[in-house]
């Protein structure tokens, strides 16, 4: 079998996107609209590579050529998300497409490469997580044929939780409109200064919206039905969901809005015919972690690196040096106004 791999093009979408709905193993991320959406908010050149038998596409390799002012170029697969790796209808094919990636690197003179895979455990022992110590893991939750049966599956405590963020009056609505993006944008730029992190720009959630379509669902948990206290992101891919993005708004978490934000996503997509949902990266055993396990999900490692090549792959998430927790604390003190107009210029470079 002769295979052609290239660089893929906003004209290749339709047959990408067909493709991925079609793999078990794709993500949402995986669906052209991330890197055609990170191409036309931050300028970044999608290098995407398609593999191709005649013209039936056999194989997809999402990348984002990611270029930081005075820095070498980095190829990443993916950015600002969890994972990015190779999807392929066979292993010879999928080596076919990391052979290339590492020629494109040598091409763009890319000094690093950013792969972005997990660790496949099928075989592996469900109740030995001692290699999860001290790791960074996806927490996935497979999701049952309704959301009435996923609710009976969680134990008293947590319907308790939710409950609670109804009884404090406490709605919700789901959709896909320019509106509720708005409110998203007003909690989630409070919300990252309140982290200590600059917000990614709100084009690029413009550009997600406008290119996911149907396939973006956004969450807003409202008090007295107009206040928005908390907001989040859902993508899909076939049967597959990840929330990206979830914030609250501080002085609202007495009221216990991240348990009907949850909730309010898990519920749609469950009951729109998805059979998993990705919880997004945590480290095994700590406070992110926890909140996710809390819900059913359970771990899958994350191996950020590239097998058969010298680059060096990018740390998943190094520890923080003293200059980092003196930006984090500046940060914090900064006007909102300054931080939502600066904090894109920045974040753009961070490719986590």
């Amino acid at each position: 079998m002769t295979i052609l791999i290239r660089q893929a093009g906003i004209t290749d979408k339709d047959s990408w996107n067909n493709y991925i709905f079609s793999k078990d193993d794709a993500s949402p991320y995986h669906n052209f609209s991330w890197v055609q959406s990170v191409e036309e908010a931050y300028g970044f050149k999608n290098v995407s590579l398609i593999a191709m038998d005649d013209e039936v596409v056999v194989g997809v390799l999402p990348i984002i050529n990611l270029h930081r002012p005075f820095l070498s170029g980095s190829l990443c697969s993916l950015p600002y998300c969890d994972i990015g790796y190779a999807v392929a209808n066979d292993q010879d094919i999928k080596n076919q497409l990391l052979d290339q990636l590492n020629t494109l690197s040598l091409l763009t003179r890319s000094k690093q490469i950013e792969y972005r895979d997990h660790v496949k455990t099928e075989n592996a022992d469900p109740n030995d997580m001692s290699r999860f110590a001290e790791q960074k893991v996806r927490m996935v939750l497979p999701l049952p044929e309704s959301s009435e049966v996923l609710q009976n599956s969680f134990k008293s405590k947590l319907r308790s939780q939710i409950r609670k963020a109804e009884k404090n009056g406490l709605t919700y609505q789901v959709g896909s409109s320019n509106e509720l993006l708005n409110s998203f944008y007003k909690v989630f730029i409070v919300n990252m200064r309140k982290l200590g992190s600059p917000v990614h720009s709100k084009l690029l959630f413009q550009r997600l919206l406008s290119n996911y379509q149907d396939n973006m669902l956004i969450s807003i948990v409202y008090k007295d039905d107009t206040v928005p206290v908390g907001a989040g992101i859902v993508l899909r891919n076939n049967k597959k969901a990840c929330i990206p993005w979830a914030s609250t708004l501080p002085e609202y978490n007495r009221l216990a809005p991240n348990m009907l934000l949850y909730w309010s996503l898990l519920k749609e997509v469950t009951d729109s015919g998805c059979n998993e949902f990705d919880f997004g990266r945590s480290t095994f055993n700590e406070g992110t972690y926890k909140f996710k396990k809390q819900w059913g999900a359970m771990p899958v490692l994350l191996n950020w690196t590239l097998p058969g090549t010298n680059i060096s792959p990018d740390e998943s998430e190094p520890g923080k040096s003293k200059s980092r927790e003196f930006f984090e604390i500046l940060w914090r003190k900064l006007p909102l106004g300054l931080t939502t107009r600066i904090g894109p210029m920045i974040r753009k470079y961070v490719s986590l």
